[in-house]
């Protein structure tokens, strides 16, 4: 049977993992796929590089444009990035008749719906298992795996560098800067982590991941993002003590007013197996009516964990590639025409338990002051440490959890606090999920 023949758009630390492993396991994937996958031709704008990746094995161009109107080329491998040149390569792809397969989670958040629309059209796959927590099989999971289920939550540890900086200043006690570095000295953050550290990165995968769980489009715009940049390790300490870890989490719930959709700093009960999660790996967990729980944890970035998805893709692909396109698996899970726009709920609207430090003067009646303006707003007091001032401070740490409430309430009972001239500075709020079933 003939060949599929890919064209492998960039060939940097994922495209040479999927090169790497591609010629490495070619028996075994051949034996998957039925028929052999070959990467025939790799654009990369680094010609030189590109030639000592793939020693001579492919044709090698610094002109992506001419990959993806190469007649001979099945399926293109979009590992550029961003949402510029990389969607027009893959909307000329498209347009062209040839499959696609992505790593592109920031293009999909963003242009997803056009994408696949365009895909639909021209009746041609888009496949994106590596967009989303590298080597975790997580899309196939919610698309084909859970179809059976009504899903009610996901929520992930979808970003590793992140993950890692938060299991550093709760192991060593250190400030979010110093461990930055260390981070971007050993790898695992970028000269500019700001999507990273500011929560953009796991925004774009909680969009995936909603539109694949509850039938919606894509909608990135609409995500509450908040990242770990402001975040002190004194909370990491007095989290601990209350019995939870805090972990930058990717959250999405179907619930009777809308959809939940946001990223921020999350206090978890250390007991949750997802909360044990350290160092630069991703973990997601599901909610889902007739399963249950299910946890899917694994590495979600490196050369070839993500190579392993994609090429997991080329797989599913090659398999599929001649099946009447009304029959192959759609793209965001649920049948095109049946794409439903939920309301995306604002973050005021959204309810979960609430985690509060206030500095406080040390003298009476301060407490009794605070737990009236929260009782205005109706919002109820699961438990409260007051630290003892240091030796000659007139200050002091009040450290609250709340039981669940609206956020919006949360806003204004905060705003009432920061009145108060008992009060110093600003109240630092985090939001608390217990993730029980």
């Amino acid at each position: 049977m003939k060949p599929i023949n890919v064209g492998l758009l960039g060939i940097g630390t994922v495209g040479g993992g999927v090169f790497t492993v591609l010629k490495r396991n070619a028996d075994e994937i051949m034996r998957r796929a039925g028929r052999d996958i070959r990467i025939t031709v790799v654009a990369d704008k680094n010609v030189e590089r590109a030639k000592e990746v793939t020693g001579g094995k492919c044709r090698v161009t610094d002109d992506a444009f001419s990959v993806v109107n190469d007649p001979d080329i099945d399926i293109v491998v979009e590992l550029i990035g961003g949402y510029g040149v990389a969607k027009e390569l893959v909307m000329k792809a498209i347009a062209n008749g040839k499959h696609v397969v992505t790593a592109n989670k920031a293009l999909l958040a963003v242009h997803g719906n056009e994408i696949f629309l365009a895909a639909q059209k021209m009746r041609v796959m888009v496949a994106f298992e590596a967009a989303v927590a590298g080597g975790i099989p997580i899309v196939k999971a919610v698309r084909e795996g859970l179809a059976a289920n009504h899903i009610e939550w996901i929520a992930g540890i979808i970003n590793g560098t992140t993950n890692f900086i938060l299991s550093e200043m709760r192991d060593k006690g250190l400030p979010f800067a110093d461990v930055l570095k260390e981070a971007q000295a050993l790898g695992y953050a970028e000269a500019d982590p700001t999507f990273d550290i500011e929560g953009v990165d796991a925004a774009h995968k909680i969009t995936i991941l909603a539109s694949l769980a509850f039938g919606i489009p894509m909608q990135f715009d609409k995500t509450h993002v908040e990242g770990i940049s402001k975040l002190q390790a004194v909370d990491i300490r007095y989290a601990e003590q209350f019995g939870y870890r805090i972990k930058l989490l990717g959250i999405t719930r179907r619930t009777p007013e809308g959809v939940e959709l946001r990223v921020h700093p999350t206090l978890i009960p250390a007991r949750r197996l997802i909360a044990n999660v350290e160092g630069a790996m991703n973990a997601v967990l599901v909610q889902a009516d007739a399963v249950g729980p299910t946890l899917y944890y694994g590495k979600g970035a490196g050369a070839e964990p993500t190579a392993s998805s994609v090429i997991a893709d080329l797989v599913d692909v090659t398999r599929m590639h001649t099946a009447d396109p009304e029959n192959r698996v759609p793209h965001l899970a649920f049948q095109p025409n049946q794409l439903v726009n939920l309301k995306v709920l604002p973050m005021g609207e959204v309810q979960t338990s609430y985690y509060l430090r206030l500095r406080v003067a040390d003298k009476p009646g301060v407490l009794a002051d605070i737990t009236r303006i929260l009782a205005d707003e109706q919002i109820s007091i699961d438990a409260v440490i007051q630290k003892e001032p240091g030796e000659g401070e007139e200050q002091t740490d009040l450290i609250m959890l709340t039981h669940q409430t609206r956020e919006k309430r949360v806003n204004a009972a905060i705003a009432k606090m920061e009145q108060l001239s008992a009060v110093a500075g600003q109240v630092t709020r985090l939001r608390l999920e217990h993730l029980g079933s």
